[in-house]
């Protein structure tokens, strides 16, 4: 098991200077939205993938744009009618007197992703504008509570099978230092795939018919079982990454593409219903350079912890029954 000995859930994205974190969760249904704080600027990039991203201010992180560095990144629930709860993150950043200098003028810059968690209680109920301002309200550089809260709160993993068969997801993160210089991760998984250890051993996922135990989804498929036709947009696996190295904004789009490579040691089987959003933040805290290729590296190990950390918190639900990893003792 990852951690064996150790405490699973020491180091969090806020060991990078100059980022903090705040959920708001809702009380009518299991949603909310998640900031990252960079108030000063930091250096961004990103990569989308899958079939169904729903993002926000994703065009302006290309290297040609103008723009070099953004001052939040939203992480949501609720689909693409969680969206609406960056306005509250810029609301909050414009009255605290954070932005891009426009002339006289400041606007603040706040790409967002969303995952599609409306089949979890009231799909009704969204985060809005106000949840954002109440996220940024929340932050603090303090470790950042994991498992059922904010973009996490409704997020489900293992769906190969039908939402009847699968398991609560959530929101994790973790952080690795090497040589001074600090790369971490916060994601939020709602994986049609399953979460599993380093080992390949399933901690959350497609349960057996019976419900008691992980059937392990590819090998189930492998095996011929036959996976539930799948919804479209019904799954979606968002998060950042954050170094205190300086990075280019080109460096910053290469890293958040190389921290994929942690959802494919944690998720399994990935699928085209997957729409992946991973951003890339660079403090530049350290002032000090750091090598692409081994910041890719610890990215997607850090992600990949991140990922496992989440369901290992998450808890279950009664309505729908979704258990978690430790309903089942699997986690």
């Amino acid at each position: 098991m990852e951690g064996e000995g150790v405490n699973l859930f020491q180091g969090a994205i806020t060991d990078v200077a100059g980022i903090a974190v705040g959920h708001h969760t809702e009380s009518a249904r299991p949603t909310g939205c998640t900031v990252v704080l960079c108030a000063q600027g930091a250096t961004a990039g990103v990569d989308v993938r899958g079939a169904a991203p729903g993002t926000r201010e994703t065009d302006l992180l290309e290297p040609d744009n103008l723009v070099e560095q953004v001052h939040a990144v939203l992480l949501s629930g609720g689909s693409a009618f969680g969206l609406d709860a960056a306005s509250g993150v810029m609301r909050w950043l414009d009255e605290h007197g954070h932005g891009l200098a426009v002339g006289p003028a400041r606007v603040p810059i706040v790409p967002a992703a969303v995952l599609f968690d409306l089949l979890v209680g009231d799909g009704r109920i969204r985060p809005d504008a106000d949840a954002g301002y109440a996220a940024c309200e929340a932050a603090s550089g303090n470790a950042p509570a994991q498992g059922c809260v904010g973009a996490g709160a409704g997020a489900v993993v293992g769906k190969l099978f039908g939402l009847a068969r699968a398991m609560k997801g959530g929101i994790g993160s973790a952080s690795i230092r090497v040589d001074g210089i600090t790369v971490a991760a916060l994601v939020a998984v709602n994986a049609v795939g399953d979460v599993i250890d380093v080992d390949g051993r399933p901690i959350a996922g497609a349960r057996t018919p019976d419900g008691r135990g992980l059937v392990g989804a590819t090998a189930a498929l492998l095996a011929g079982a036959e996976a539930a036709r799948p919804m479209a947009a019904a799954a979606t696996t968002i998060g950042v990454v954050a170094t205190d190295a300086l990075l280019t904004k080109t460096q910053a789009n290469q890293l958040a593409a190389l921290a994929h490579h942690g959802l494919a040691r944690a998720v399994d089987p990935l699928t085209p219903q997957d729409g992946d959003t991973l951003f890339a933040l660079a403090t530049g805290t350290t002032g000090r350079a750091g090598a692409p290729a081994a910041l890719g590296i610890l990215a997607a190990e850090a992600v990949a912890r991140a990922v496992r950390r989440a369901v290992r918190a998450a808890g279950g639900l009664a309505d729908p029954p979704l258990p978690s990893a430790r309903d089942l003792g699997t986690a």
